[in-house]
């Protein structure tokens, strides 16, 4: 094949992107199954599936920004927990662009909140590790997740009075 064959600049290119990710996934997840979930939750484009794979992400980055205090690296914990409060937003974000009723099919609404539910229980022992020059920026990341997971609530238990709302206009 000749170098300047499109197709074979498009595999290398591929090759290369997917090399970087498992790479810089490999090296900043000392967890295997961390490293694994990242990289097929940057792969997946199904919301629904995506959110899945973030849920059982969710407690793992938690559990590696607890490594990374233990470790006297909290600056690294706290980007950790933030690029899964990131990714946590853009989510739920893609769930509720769906157009899904979550209450009638809580597919990805309801495995996302199960899997914040328990990172942010593991988060809450987390922030008291940090030293108190830190400890309100993890406490705002905690704020968050927990504005998200009181919004993942309210679409699968919508209270009665939105559900009579929703239900004239449906």
């Amino acid at each position: 094949m000749n170098r300047s064959d499109p197709y074979l600049r498009i595999v290398t290119s591929r090759m290369l992107l997917s090399l970087l990710i498992v790479f810089s996934s490999a090296v900043r997840a000392q967890d295997p199954a961390l490293g694994k979930l990242e990289i097929r939750y940057q792969s997946e484009t199904n919301p629904v599936q995506k959110a899945k794979l973030l849920a059982k992400l969710g407690p793992l980055e938690v559990d590696q920004a607890a490594r990374d205090i233990k470790a006297d690296q909290e600056e690294m914990a706290l980007s950790v927990l933030e690029r899964y409060r990131d990714d946590l937003r853009t989510s739920v974000n893609a769930l509720v662009a769906t157009q899904v009723n979550a209450s009638k099919h809580p597919a990805g609404f309801k495995e996302l909140q199960i899997g914040l539910r328990e990172s942010l229980r593991r988060l809450n022992d987390l922030v008291f590790l940090v030293p108190s020059d830190v400890q309100t920026r993890f406490e705002a990341v905690r704020s968050d997740l927990s504005a998200t997971q009181n919004s993942l609530m309210e679409a699968l238990f919508p209270t009665t009075k939105e559900k009579q709302t929703k239900g004239k206009g449906e």
